[in-house]
């Protein structure tokens, strides 16, 4: 089989991160770029020795699948484009802004029998599977996820940019109607949350505690899991963990072997692998939509307060 012709429209930090990984992926052909900054575009094309699209149809030309890296109220008009044409995709989170758009992609690509994946790249990362192999009945979860104010992606609070990640993982780990939300935010320097904490309960007796902040001095990225006969501690950023056991009435403390490896390498790898072989993503369209709703959800109860 013949190596996928792949893309990057928008590269800016993130984009740029996708171009950088795509040139190293032995089976895919790295083709193409587009943005609408045509001076970024060109420059990033001559650093990875791909062509700088012109238009969004010359870049649609020029690939069979690509990944969308443009701020998120573009994501719609970008990824239905590239769907009619035929193309693969790849969108960086949130998927949309809202609901209903999301719901439009999903239901398209499935139409036209086309992956459809959404980067929630701590899907990919390590940690995330030594958590799901001690995994048992998650009764509390706690996490936390904090950077300093990133200068991009500000057109959405902090719950859209950041909390997303950890609202689509426990939907993922917990596997339960949430029931209850409890959710506040503050906006610092964007006209949306900066910080935001939520509370949700969920319908089998489960409750997390999430707090994200992109006006933080050092960053973080943690979970805390409790369970009947464990407390999982893992850190997704540096990619380790240690799990607490009681045993013989004392705590047991236990390091989580874990092997680093780029989370973002690993999703744009199975990425290509599913537009090949028609494999259904880690994360599809349909499955970003439940986490986007949620954030939605928690971001109408903080803005009376933001």
């Amino acid at each position: 089989m013949k190596n996928l012709r792949v893309g990057v429209v928008g590269v800016g930090h993130i984009g740029s991160n996708h171009a950088r990984l795509y040139a190293e992926i032995p089976s895919a052909e790295f083709s193409a770029i587009y943005d609408i900054d045509l001076a970024k575009a060109n420059a990033i094309a001559k650093k990875y020795r791909v062509t700088p699209a012109q238009s969004l149809d010359e870049f649609a030309e020029m690939v069979d699948a690509a990944s969308i890296a443009t701020p998120t109220n573009t994501h719609c008009e970008v990824a239905r484009s590239l769907l009619a044409r035929g193309k693969h995709l790849l969108i960086e989170k949130p998927i949309t802004d809202n609901s209903a758009h999301a719901g439009e992609l999903a239901e398209l690509a499935a139409q036209n029998g086309l992956i459809l994946q959404v980067g929630h790249v701590e899907r990919f990362n390590p940690v995330l599977s030594a958590l799901e192999e001690r995994l048992t009945h998650p009764r509390f979860i706690e996490a936390h996820r904090l950077s300093p104010y990133p200068e991009r992606s500000t057109d959405i609070g902090v719950v859209l940019d950041l909390m997303i990640h950890d609202l689509e993982i426990i939907l993922h780990l917990v596997r339960s109607p949430v029931q209850t939300i409890d959710a506040v935010g503050v906006a610092v320097l964007s006209r949306g949350e900066d910080i935001a904490n939520a509370r949700l309960r969920f319908e089998n007796g489960c409750v997390a505690n999430i707090t994200s902040s992109r006006i933080s001095p050092e960053r973080m990225r943690k979970i805390r899991v409790f369970q009947e006969d464990a407390y999982l501690s893992l850190d997704y950023e540096k990619q380790s963990g240690e799990i607490y056991r009681r045993a013989e009435g004392r705590i047991t403390r236990e390091k989580v072997e874990i092997a680093r490896e780029e989370p973002l390498k690993h999703q744009l790898v199975s990425f290509v692998e599913c537009a090949k072989s028609g494999r259904q993503p880690r994360v599809s369209g349909f499955q970003a939509i439940a986490a986007l709703e949620l954030a939605i959800e928690i971001t109408r109860r903080i803005e009376p307060s933001v």
